[in-house]
């Protein structure tokens, strides 16, 4: 219990001085982490989790399940019609070329481990978080267009990694046994994703369908429509899960066939869903602080390090400007959208399942490179975004919403 009023103790201070630390890049997950870090360090530290492996491996889902359906419904349409040469070029061509260049570096630094687990590696580190940059989306110096390409690709990026990281590792626990039978991995990663898609598109159609009408027929009301909604990535994450499917790939789907709907319902209806998704991510951000202290108690690699650095740094942004060419963008435009991919709650979520699942040096050194990129990103990505702001603010000619600050 302790814990838990330490967090909320946390999260109350960062509240109240969540704008004046906003000027810093101090966001609420760099706060939680920081604070992670300094209340579970040390030989005897105040405080400590014990973790269950299998109630550790479903918490964590539930919370990537709960969050892919928040981004899902939150992806704003006209942005994807608007923009979808960009989208299409950035989630078609830069998302695959990202993820091949992160697993042919990886194999540059590791050539020790196998190919599986660097596959799994790739994706781990790969998907987009913009909650550690927040204050970047919401700045009004930066242009709209491009706060809302980042947002749509922020939306979609980590639903469409996520069945490749269960393929990646349902390939990669196989390749341990002696007989793989790598064919019986795929076809069952297969029929999971089958599973997650078609129990997801029913309870999200479905759902959004009965809400949509109840609340044009005026049978419900504000408070029940937005614990409607908490209901359906809850129901397609059991449900998807006791036939076999992947539950976080069931929410997130379940998420985009109820996006339509979600247009004829309150303009909150999602809000508690997105509530309750930031309060336990933050909750996780801090036990993040307490992994970083286990997986690194025993000092820092080099290799681990340069890796997460070019993850970060080049293994995102190569790809976008590729593509990117010849859009007519203007090449400030291409970098700011190829150096901002933050990295968060989904790889610290693809991290932890890949440590249960495989086995304990495989475990470790995932969690290794994991956290490693997830603190570089939030450290280069957190700082960067006050000055990538300000530049905005001075280029001549550049139109932005509100030049004198950053909106709230």
């Amino acid at each position: 219990m302790l814990a838990v009023t330490v967090i909320a103790g946390i999260l109350f201070v960062w509240a109240v001085l969540s704008h004046r630390l906003a000027r810093w890049s101090v966001t609420a997950p760099i706060a939680m982490m920081a604070a992670g870090i300094a209340m579970t360090g040390g030989s005897d530290p105040p405080l400590r989790f014990e973790f269950d492996t299998a109630g550790f491996e479903h918490a964590v889902e539930v919370v990537l399940a709960l969050l892919l359906f928040v981004d899902a419904t939150e992806v704003p349409g006209g942005v994807i019609r608007r923009e979808r040469g960009i989208v299409a070029r950035l989630l078609g061509g830069a998302l695959p070329l990202t993820l091949c260049l992160a697993f042919l570096t990886a194999y540059a630094f590791f050539p020790e481990q196998p190919g599986w687990v660097l596959a799994v590696l790739a994706t781990v580190v790969v998907p987009l978080d913009l909650a550690p940059t927040a204050a970047v989306v919401r700045d009004r110096r930066i242009p709209a267009r491009l706060r809302d390409v980042l947002n749509v690709e922020g939306g979609l990026n980590d639903g469409i990694v996520s069945p490749v990281f269960l393929l990646c590792l349902a390939a990669a626990v196989e390749s341990r046994t002696r007989s793989a039978d790598y064919t019986e991995a795929l076809l069952n990663a297969v029929a999971s994703a089958g599973w997650a898609v078609a129990v997801g598109s029913v309870v999200g159609y479905v759902a959004g369908w009965l809400l949509r009408r109840s609340w044009a027929s005026g049978w419900t009301q504000h408070a029940a429509t937005r614990l409607g909604v908490l209901t359906v990535p809850v129901a397609a994450y059991t449900l998807s899960s006791a036939l076999g499917g992947n539950g976080f790939v069931a929410s997130f789907v379940a998420g985009v066939c109820i996006a339509p709907a979600m247009r004829h319902l309150p303009a909150d209806a999602v809000r508690m869903t997105d509530d309750l998704v930031a309060l336990m991510s933050l909750a996780l951000w801090f036990v993040f602080g307490q992994i970083v202290n286990e997986v690194f108690w025993d000092g820092f690699h080099l290799s681990v390090i340069l890796y997460a650095l070019v993850s970060v740094a080049l293994v995102r942004a190569i790809p976008v400007l590729l593509v990117l060419t010849g859009t007519g963008l203007p090449p400030r435009d291409k970098l700011f959208l190829g150096w901002l991919g933050p990295r968060g709650v989904t790889s610290i979520v693809f991290g932890l399942l890949a440590a249960v699942e495989l086995p304990a040096h495989s475990a470790e050194f995932i969690a290794r490179v994991m956290v490693m990129t997830v603190m570089l990103s939030i450290l280069l990505h957190g700082l960067s975004a006050e000055p990538i702001g300000r530049a905005y603010a001075r280029l001549p000619g550049v139109r932005t919403d509100d030049p004198a600050r950053p909106g709230t």
